[in-house]
């Protein structure tokens, strides 16, 4: 049975830059009080007519020109957004007639924040049975055109950004692989961070009153979010090394979703994680979800500061409540 390599990576930032001191005046916040909070100095918005998957697709040929490969290689799109293009059909689909593959699967996942990692595992998986020899994991979210810009709501607005990121996988050759994944999600608390509507329920997807309060605008119960972000990605990394036979001095770099700086900062004095193996861009993204650790990947990747060898861990947590870790010999 093969072991699975990533063959390529490739991300896209909108040019669009938008600073803590735009949004200190629209959500009647101080600006350096978003910083404080957050680590975050500023965030990239799409136009209002750029779709997830045409984001996607920038991330895609970017990744196709840094490694060679050919678009025709693909044989599986794996789609990782909170924000599809619309209700449905899936973003994979329309990432696929962009892409011009007719004919290959096409799925999306929705695991918000760890769904980059999710996918990692599904490919994983469908490489080491030589069901499919490059699989594209693509994660992209565009939040800016459903936030709630006003102070009611500035608790969850200063958070994120649009981004995209992919990755190629294949079968490995060499001593480069994913070693192990670990999922986990607790559906307890899938109301502490959600969208409430549009939704299924009831007569209509959405109705004047779901409007009228807000219910099309993430929520978020901040305070229990952190706290069960730091323990989760403290413990998912545990779990990965323990099983895997490692310790936290062998690995070279960890890669933590971007969500807040200040997670961030626990899990690392949690762990007692040199500072200097720990990558972070949240200061200029934000809160990508499903792209941010791709997009992490892809620059370090562009910077050097990945190498072929390098025993990297990957950890996140998200809406759901949904948490997961990667270990991976690059």
């Amino acid at each position: 049975m093969p072991n699975t390599k990533i063959l390529a990576l490739g991300h896209y930032l909108p040019p669009n830059i938008v600073t803590n001191e735009y949004l200190a005046s629209t959500l009647q916040l101080p600006e350096e009080e978003i910083r404080k909070r957050t680590g975050i100095e500023e965030r990239r918005y799409v136009d209002s007519e750029t779709s997830c998957s045409d984001i996607a697709l920038h991330a895609v040929e970017n990744a196709l020109q840094r490694s060679g490969l050919s678009q025709e290689e693909i044989d599986l799109i794996i789609f990782a957004t909170l924000s599809p293009d619309h209700f449905f059909p899936g973003s994979g689909c329309f990432l696929q007639e962009k892409l011009r593959l007719p004919g290959i699967p096409a799925l999306d996942i929705r695991n918000q924040c760890s769904g980059f990692l999710y996918g990692l595992a599904i490919a994983d998986h469908f490489i080491r049975l030589g069901t499919y020899k490059r699989v594209l994991i693509a994660g992209a979210d565009i939040h800016s055109t459903g936030l709630n810009l006003s102070p009611e709501a500035k608790e969850i607005s200063i958070l994120f950004g649009d981004g995209a990121a992919c990755a190629i996988l294949g079968p490995s050759d060499d001593t480069s692989r994913i070693i192990l994944s670990k999922l986990h999600a607790d559906g307890r608390y899938a109301r502490e961070l959600w969208v409430e509507a549009p939704s299924s329920s009831g007569r209509a997807q959405i109705r004047h009153e779901d409007l009228d309060r807000g219910a099309h605008y993430p929520r978020m119960n901040g305070g229990l979010v952190f706290r069960h972000a730091v323990r989760c990605l403290s413990e998912v990394v545990q779990e990965a090394l323990t099983e895997a036979a490692y310790k936290l001095d062998d690995v070279s770099l960890f890669i933590f979703h971007q969500a807040n700086l200040r997670i961030i900062d626990a899990v690392v004095r949690r762990l007692e994680i040199s500072q200097e193996k720990v990558l972070c861009n949240i200061q200029k993204y934000g809160n990508t979800t499903s792209a941010s650790i791709p997009i992490l990947l892809s620059e370090a990747q562009e910077q050097g500061r990945l190498q072929r060898g390098d025993l990297i861990l990957l950890a996140a947590f998200g809406a759901g409540f949904t948490w997961a870790s990667t270990l991976i010999r690059y």
